[in-house]
């Protein structure tokens, strides 16, 4: 119908004569004309309709990209406006933008984070922390740390590198009082993600920092979880042999061996303890200390902790070795009966290897005591008073002593065998666990 409207208004246009006459509307041969024009026009759009029809499926599509790429040029129109409030607003426009940047990262979008790594929010974040540990938490600083822990979360290693080299382990807080428990575990975590990037080396500074913050976290009242992420963070920097140098000192080393009365902590306060153990200033600070190697000879005796017990008996190994007055000590600690008791009924193949391997060193350092041969000897055919009588003498000494300590390490071993067969008698009803376990028990087992 408008199509035949629009064809009668060109019509009446067209039929104007130059003169200013009009041709008559009802003449027949121009309504003829009008009609088979507007058929033909109708036509051509019924064709039109036709092809656009075919061509539904893809218009739908295109409409759905063009949607697609205009919500992300919007989206990155958006967070380029962050940025720039970020890097040049005022303190109200920087806090918003950190605060919105947080809460973008917290969905775990990867491509936001790389984008924003691009755009440069990590040097800013960090300028945003507090300078003066005195200062404590203000919204500023809280929204700007909020933001930087979830940077360190992902698994970019560019945004790690950047946050290292914007400077934020010196900002590591050095006093804790001012800042609550939140603002602790925020920082924790951060240097437990920043942690995570293999072979970083830390300056001299930048260690002084984090031992520093270390020790304040563990020698507080903090929840265990945000001492735990600390612990990994130290792990983690001193498995580079440059930082584990740099780490191992006495007011580290303390701290740590108090942790293992913890039991929640004690395995990864022992892990760090195997890092910084095999430098020369951490086997001395070691050495050194008061509670070594009493501490670590408890451990072994930790029946349910194989973990604990695999990673003591290596410190001590480290400690011991061409150490004569580390092993005396040892001795004098209790810890033969220790390791008796390991190589026989230990949890695992690896403390067994290892405490028969210690129980070596301090048998052939005592028959290198006692003399070159600790069979029997014929002391009776030499003469009194002689050097080989009073060889003889010696070596007598030496066996005496050795048996009254395998008798004491056996006797250890009867009850500890004995107490586990009660307990698997009592759920099983089966009275012959004890036999079956002494019969397959021998001394024969024995490493002397």
């Amino acid at each position: 119908m408008e199509l035949r409207l629009f064809g009668l208004v060109k019509w009446f246009l067209r039929s104007k004569k130059p003169g200013g006459g009009e041709t008559a509307v009802d003449d027949p041969s121009t309504s003829a004309g009008i009609e088979i024009r507007c058929l033909e026009r109708e036509d051509d759009v019924g064709i039109t309709r036709e092809d656009s029809d075919e061509d539904a499926v893809e218009g739908v599509s295109a409409s759905a990209a063009a949607a697609s790429f205009s919500s992300s040029s919007s989206s990155d129109i958006s967070l380029q406006s962050v940025v720039k409030r970020l890097h040049f607003g005022g303190e109200t426009e920087k806090e918003s933008a950190a605060t919105h940047i947080r809460e973008l990262l917290a969905r775990d979008d990867t491509q936001a984070k790389g984008l924003l790594c691009e755009l440069g929010v990590v040097e800013p974040l960090v300028n945003m922390l507090a300078h003066d540990d005195h200062e404590g938490p203000n919204r500023r600083s809280a929204a700007a740390l909020g933001a930087l822990r979830e940077l360190s979360r992902c698994e970019i290693r560019m945004i790690k590198v950047q946050m290292m080299d914007a400077g934020i382990l010196m900002r590591l807080p050095q006093d804790l009082q001012p800042l609550d428990q939140e603002t602790v575990r925020e920082f924790s975590e951060i240097i437990l993600g920043l942690s995570s990037v293999k072979n970083t080396p830390l300056g001299p500074q930048e260690s002084a920092r984090v031992i520093e913050f270390t020790i304040r976290v563990i020698e507080s009242d903090t929840e265990h979880e945000t001492k735990a992420s600390v612990l990994g963070a130290i792990y983690h920097f001193s498995s580079l042999l440059e930082n584990a140098a740099r780490f191992a000192m006495d007011r580290v080393v303390d701290p740590l061996l108090r942790l293992l009365s913890e039991g929640d902590l004690s395995e990864k306060a022992l892990a760090v303890l195997g890092n910084l153990v095999v430098t020369s200033q951490g086997k001395k600070a070691l050495v050194s200390s008061l509670m070594a190697p009493e501490n670590l000879i408890d451990i072994l005796t930790w029946e349910k902790r194989p973990k604990c017990q695999e990673m003591s008996v290596y410190i001590l190994m480290i400690l011991a070795h061409q150490n004569a007055a580390q092993r005396a000590k040892m001795v004098k600690s209790g810890i033969v009966p220790v390791l008796l008791e390991l190589a026989l009924l230990g949890r695992t193949a690896l403390i067994q290897r290892r405490a028969l391997k210690l129980l070596q060193w301090f048998k052939d350092e005592r028959g290198a005591r006692v003399g070159p041969h600790s069979g029997p000897q014929a002391g009776g055919r030499s003469v009194l008073g002689s050097p080989v009588a009073d060889r003889g003498e010696e070596v007598r000494e030496g066996r005496m002593m050795m048996q009254k300590l395998v008798k004491e390490s056996l006797r250890r071993n009867m009850e500890v065998i004995t107490r586990r067969a009660n307990n698997s008698a009592v759920g099983s009803g089966d009275s012959g666990g004890i036999k079956a376990l002494v019969l397959s028990t021998s001394s024969n087992s024995l490493p002397y």
